[in-house]
């Protein structure tokens, strides 16, 4: 009895642990992605905007703000706050309508190698099945994830050989939004 008790309570700590990891990874916005701004009891304050490649977002009243690598939550203060200046005590939703920016580029040989749109997140695994997988002639242990870090780029190895095997699964990377798997 008191094993099936110590199991429980390990079984409720993992949750509570993975829960509470899981809700402080939000989404970060990019470029691309679609969102619907809407102020509540203001009909001309309802709004899809598209953040624009240079990561902007424009909004009545609001003007334009950053709205790239920051959350639905942080938009929504922000627009709240710039609208204070016009509204008593506005009340302003935001939700994401499409994350058309949240893209990994997947080159070299596979079997359809180009720019996809991952709507969950996904390791290095994922991606490659999205672009039908490996070709007979891939490199499997030279495959490398490029991934921009501000002004730097970073390499981060792949050994696709070993993590069929069980093994070196540290490599099988969760892939951000703009990383460009090649495939040599």
């Amino acid at each position: 009895m008191l094993s099936v008790v110590r199991i429980s309570f390990a079984l409720f700590l993992t949750v509570v642990l993975n829960g509470t990891a899981f809700a402080s990874e939000r989404y970060s916005l990019n470029a691309g992605d679609i969102l619907n701004i809407s102020v509540w009891n203001e009909e001309a304050l309802q709004k899809e905007v598209a953040i624009l490649p240079d990561g902007m977002i424009s909004f009545p009243l609001a003007g334009e703000l950053m709205a790239q690598g920051k959350s639905v939550t942080e938009i929504q203060a922000e627009v709240t706050t710039k609208l204070e200046e016009y509204l008593a005590e506005p009340v302003v939703t935001v939700s994401v309508t499409a994350v058309n920016g949240n893209i990994v580029n997947i080159m070299g040989k596979v079997l359809k190698p180009g720019a996809f749109t991952m709507t969950k997140n996904i390791d290095v695994l994922q991606a490659l099945s999205l672009a039908g997988g490996l070709s007979p002639y891939a490199e499997e242990n030279n495959i490398i994830v490029i991934r921009r870090n501000g002004t730097k780029q970073q390499i981060i190895p792949v050994h696709y050989a070993s993590i069929k095997k069980g093994q070196d699964l540290v490599t099988n990377v969760i892939i951000k939004s703009g990383d460009v798997i090649v495939i040599p």
